[in-house]
């Protein structure tokens, strides 16, 4: 199977750690072709973190209709790792617009990442452009897990199930489609780090394809 993120977003993965951990993903979430899925973002919608209680002005993403990306657990209910998954949300979020708009330099990827994975970032979004490649479909992110470190960084564990995402051609629209298989799902372990102003910036992340943890 080619994944949705092709080597593109392998390499951002790597370095740029996008959040996930314990998977072992259920059905749930999961839609027929054409369903509604609970909690998906479409187009036009504002970012669940627009605006949040620490005052941060968090830029507006929207995403079209044909790329949706659903995140499960909801909140916490502890509201210091609800604001980490909130700042992760929106990364993700912000590199899929940055990708289908064809803009390497999109600002909200920079406003949510730092270091090492803001630099991973800006050339995963290239690579795409570079191959002529876009991204479309549902791509699910499941068992995510955030714990504190001495330090004050955040840990973010999540798993990713790709089977229902695929990358696009940019001048025909042609969706490549792939039969799923266990390279589908993905584990990401990432850094996450609080700025002057109180926005959760993912600076570090590692992942593995295929994670018998994320696999159903």
């Amino acid at each position: 199977m080619t994944p949705r993120h092709l080597t593109a977003a392998a390499a951002l993965a790597a370095c740029a750690a996008i959040l996930l951990s314990g998977c072992g993903g259920s059905d749930d979430g999961k839609t027929k072709d054409g369903d509604e899925i609970a909690g998906a973002q479409r187009e036009g919608s504002a970012s669940p973190s627009a605006s949040t209680s620490d005052g941060a002005e968090r830029p507006k993403i929207t995403l079209p209709k044909d790329d949706v990306l659903v995140f499960e657990g909801g909140k916490t209910g502890d509201a210091k790792k609800d604001a980490v998954l909130a700042d992760n949300e929106q990364r993700l979020r912000a590199i899929d617009a940055a990708i289908i708009k064809g803009d390497p330099d999109f600002e909200p990827v920079q406003f949510y990442s730092t270091g090492d994975a803001a630099t991973t970032a800006t050339k995963s979004i290239q690579s795409y452009l570079d191959d002529g490649l876009s991204v479309t479909g549902i791509v699910r992110f499941f068992d995510r897990e955030v714990a504190f470190r001495g330090d004050g960084s955040a840990r973010l564990t999540y798993c990713s199930d790709e089977t229902k995402g695929f990358a696009k051609e940019r001048k025909t629209g042609k969706v490549l489609k792939t039969e799923a298989d266990k390279d589908s799902y993905v584990f990401y372990d990432t850094r996450l780090d609080r700025n002057k102003q109180g926005v959760w910036q993912t600076s570090g992340v590692t992942s593995k394809r295929g994670a018998d943890e994320c696999r159903p």
